[in-house]
């Protein structure tokens, strides 16, 4: 059965993708955006075929460990109504959580700098994934299985999800109104791909942005946004694309300092540094306030 609800919103997404994406690349031609490069827009589709392909490859294992822990559910949800409704909103609650750790622990964030590292902003960045994310992302899924809810529900919800946010990846639609109080939008979501100071680790929701208003990380677009990296990676090479930030962590573990910075340089947060070379992006918006 979730086969089949997998199958089906392949079908009918792909045809809504291959319009969407058609018309956005019209509409940058016409009017002189360049918002698409080929390179760009085969490095966005090389990434996610990687990140495609691990996901499948483990998500068997996936699967296994979220089964396992439903066994031990502590909450049965017997009307489906009530039951895909409270999964959507807590497997988005939880996304959050993932989002937030990928943008504050180096580890993490070398993981998905990928998906940001991009200085161009069209719909084919919605698929410029982060490689490795299918390797842990299932962890924040478990609480999900003890609340009662099916491995196969949960990882179907999350592709739905994944769905939407892929489409708020454009720079041709404005603002929507009242949706803007309570959904991801593509302005929201322009916020959480700028390298602007004020704009750095904003907006992490995937289909609500709720999160963000009540755990202090939303900030509205009200300037012009600059896409890409505080220091951008400027290459297209396949390998650099994937592990340019493990290299850095690499380099910064090479220099003289103490273990407690080494662990930082690896689990704190990215832009940390012992002497002060770099900054965080607290620090950043500190010195932007003074």
């Amino acid at each position: 059965m979730n086969e089949f609800r997998e199958a089906l919103l392949i079908i009918i997404t792909t045809p809504i993708y291959a319009i969407v994406i058609g018309a956005e690349i019209l509409f940058s031609f016409y009017h002189h955006k360049n918002y698409y490069s080929l390179k760009g827009t085969f490095s966005n589709i090389y990434l996610t075929i990687l990140n495609m392909s691990l996901d499948i490859l483990v998500r068997g294992i996936c699967l296994f460990v979220l089964n396992y822990f439903f066994q031990f559910k502590f909450i049965e949800i017997q009307n489906q109504w009530v039951y895909w409704g409270m999964l959507l909103l807590a497997q988005d609650f939880m996304f959050y959580w993932l989002h937030r750790m990928d943008h504050f622990c180096r580890m993490f964030w070398a993981v998905h700098v990928t998906h940001h590292s991009s200085e161009e902003y069209n719909l084919t960045v919605g698929f410029r994934s982060s490689v490795f994310q299918p390797l842990y992302r299932f962890i924040y899924f478990i609480p999900l299985s003890l609340l009662g809810f099916k491995g196969i529900d949960i990882m179907f919800i999350y592709s739905a999800t994944q769905l939407y946010g892929i489409l708020i990846h454009t720079q041709t639609v404005d603002k929507l109104g009242f949706l803007e109080y309570f959904f991801s939008t593509p302005s929201h979501h322009r916020v959480h791909h700028a390298s602007n100071v004020k704009y750095l680790d904003k907006n992490m929701g995937m289909l609500l942005i709720i999160w963000d208003k009540l755990f202090g990380t939303f900030e509205e677009e009200n300037e012009k946004v600059v896409f890409g990296l505080t220091e951008n990676i400027k290459t297209y090479h396949p390998l650099k694309m994937v592990f340019h930030e493990w290299i850095n962590i690499a380099n910064d573990l090479k220099k003289p300092s103490s273990f407690k910075a080494k662990l930082m340089y690896v689990f704190g947060p990215p832009g940390w540094s012992h002497d002060g070379s770099k900054k965080t992006s607290k620090q950043m918006r500190s010195e932007l306030d003074k």
